[in-house]
């Protein structure tokens, strides 16, 4: 913010030429003034003590009589205890109200070729199923951080790590030839990855029907129920055909890496389809199918250079006692690798790619372990951002019944959410009468925007690390900390700034000071001047929810504003104009604000 800027410049000088102590940036504590005090900032003298050998309300009276004597920047200020309460000058109001407005991307800092390059990871899917709520929050977080660490000045690069081999894609496979009778997304009409999906509940339907049929033969061996339980799970004939079809995988089968290809077709199919209803996009896509074999490489030469051991068994394991953790296994007796040599060779293929000096993991809270693992094992090996690698570690969404379920088909599919938000959104605001004057094609555009939005706020505004509790029916409101609140408080300036074009009225290119502004005025401006703050801060903490609450309450205030105060009826053209202007640039910062969360803002609602 400017003038806290120029505040701490000349409270720097006031130091030095009252008690000729030369302090640094990090000793002016600077605040906003608590809203029981007259002022705008307060500076706390406690830090400055050492400087002036004096008592915390002498020092606060002597800077602040400095301050109003040698610079121009306030109009008044009083003293409590320590705290020094600072009104700032309408005339600094205005001018940094005019700087804002001329800065289209206000809040923004623009990467340079040396700024620093950020990876993040986000998405990664399983090729045997459909996306569903847990990717769509998985999904908006990454793209919604990647976002804000662009506008905090770095180089972003995006990338998902899709999960394309292993058992439960073989599982899909073998349903497919056993139930499928060759039916491909063209010939069912159903998306790839929905088609995929069934396959995958379908084989988890036959399979434990078998179990369920074997248990009760073996129950009649004399088996106990426990025992019966592992023989069937061991030797049902459907778990052995899906083994037997993943070490072909393995082996590189051509009958069976050409079925891999064909389904996997199909589903990346319906991936992008979802990811384009989603606003999500990524720079590169790596593959498993790809990355555990350099994984295994990777694995051997720590092997080798004696970072790693090898059991009697031929396994291969990490010893992590010394870091306070226990061992963990990286290659299996029989030379197949787990998910940890998995992100190993991920992690080379990507550092080959990109000169990476920071790496960030979207994934859940369930993964703690792993990163904590994964981030020891990257140092070990010599990746320069292993150590600093962040896991962003963020809760699961929960429904009212309880926990999703992939195998058993309940969990609640993105594509069926992201149709069903839009259509709760076309239905409340054509029963709230908001679309009576737009044409069939806007209305729908418009319920796109507003459901989106709705379902895009709604995931984003609760702290990441927080479990969360999942209810359409919440999201979809136009009063209280919802999106489509936002999204009306947003048309409804850009419908006030366009009457007041159709009305002629010109705004100045810089705006005048002496006008006369209230308190509130002044509040908004600081609320909006504020926001490059909240951006730099939410780089960061890698934090949406920071900006999410950061336009809800500029908002809120400035709805306040707009029903106290008259704006395109106010009879004096130098506060009308000054109100249109302060207008166009809230709606501007709540535009920007609300395109780091991925949500896009309706000219019209």
């Amino acid at each position: 913010m400017k003038i806290e800027q120029q505040l701490t410049t000349r409270i720097i000088e006031a130091v030095q030429a009252l008690y000729d102590f030369r302090i640094t940036e990090k000793e002016v504590a600077l605040q906003k003034t608590k809203k029981e005090f007259e002022g705008h900032l307060t500076l706390v003298t406690f830090p400055l003590l050492r400087a002036s050998r004096r008592k915390p309300e002498e020092t606060a009276a002597d800077i602040g009589r400095w301050l109003t004597e040698n610079t121009s920047l306030l109009a008044g200020y009083n003293v409590v205890k320590g705290f020094l309460n600072l009104t700032i000058a309408e005339a600094e109001w205005i001018d940094l109200l005019s700087e804002i407005d001329a800065d289209a991307h206000y809040g923004f800092k623009k990467a340079g070729a040396d700024a620093p390059l950020v990876m993040i990871e986000y998405s990664s899917p399983n090729t045997n199923k459909p996306l569903h709520l847990g990717h769509v929050r998985n999904n908006l977080l990454g793209w919604s951080i990647a976002q804000i660490a662009e506008a905090s000045g770095n180089r972003v690069v995006k990338t998902n790590i899709v999960n394309d081999r292993g058992i439960h894609i073989c599982k899909s496979m073998l349903a497919w030839l056993k139930y499928g009778h060759g039916e491909t997304p063209e010939s069912s009409g159903k998306k790839g990855d929905h088609l995929i999906g069934d396959y995958y509940v379908a084989f988890d339907k036959h399979y434990r029907a078998e179990v369920a049929e074997l248990c009760r033969r073996f129950a009649a061996e004399g088996l106990g129920e426990e025992e019966a339980q592992a023989r069937a799970e061991r030797e049902s004939p459907l778990m052995q055909e899906a083994r037997a079809m993943l070490v072909k995988w393995e082996q590189g089968d051509e009958e069976v890496r050409a079925l891999w290809h064909r389904m996997n077709e199909w589903v990346y199919a319906g991936f992008d389809e979802t990811y384009k209803a989603l606003g999500v996009s990524f720079d590169k896509i790596y593959y498993e199918s790809e990355t555990y074999l350099e994984g295994r490489e990777k694995v051997e030469e720590g092997l080798q250079k004696g970072i790693f051991y090898r059991r009697e068994d031929g396994s291969v394991w990490a010893d992590l006692t010394a870091e306070g953790l226990d061992e963990k296994l990286l290659l299996r007796s029989d030379g197949t690798s787990v998910y940890m040599t998995q992100d190993i060779g991920t992690a080379k293929l990507r550092f080959r790619d990109y000169p990476i000096d920071k790496m960030v993991y979207v994934v859940g809270n369930e993964q703690n372990y792993h990163f904590q693992v994964l981030s020891i094992l990257l140092d070990k090996l010599g990746f320069e951002w292993g150590k600093s690698l962040v896991h962003f570690s963020y809760g699961m969404v929960e429904l009212p019944n309880g926990k999703m379920k992939s195998r058993e088909g309940t969990v609640v599919d993105a594509d069926d959410l992201v149709a069903e938000m839009i259509r709760s959104a076309r239905a409340v605001a054509d029963e709230a009468g908001k679309f009576d004057d737009m044409s069939e094609e806007e209305k729908q555009e418009v319920a796109r925007i507003v459901g989106m939005g709705a379902l895009k706020y709604f995931l984003l505004k609760v702290d990441a690390r927080k479990n969360m509790l999942f209810n359409p029916a919440e999201s979809i409101d136009f009063n209280g900390n919802t999106g489509p609140f936002i999204q009306y408080t947003y048309a409804r300036i850009r419908s006030l700034l366009r009457k007041a074009e159709a009305a002629g009225i010109v705004l100045p290119e810089r705006l005048e000071s002496g006008i006369g502004l209230s308190t509130k005025e002044e509040e908004i401006i600081q609320h909006v001047a504020d926001f490059a703050a909240v951006v730099e801060a939410a780089g960061k903490d890698y934090s949406p929810s920071a900006v999410a609450a950061y336009c809800y309450d500029l908002v809120k205030e400035y709805n306040q504003f707009y029903h106290d105060f008259s704006i395109l009826r106010e009879e004096d053209e130098r506060r009308r104009a000054f109100r249109l202007v302060l207008s166009r640039n809230v709606a501007k910062v709540v535009r920007l604000g609300m395109s780091l969360l991925g949500i896009e803002m309706p000219e019209r609602m």
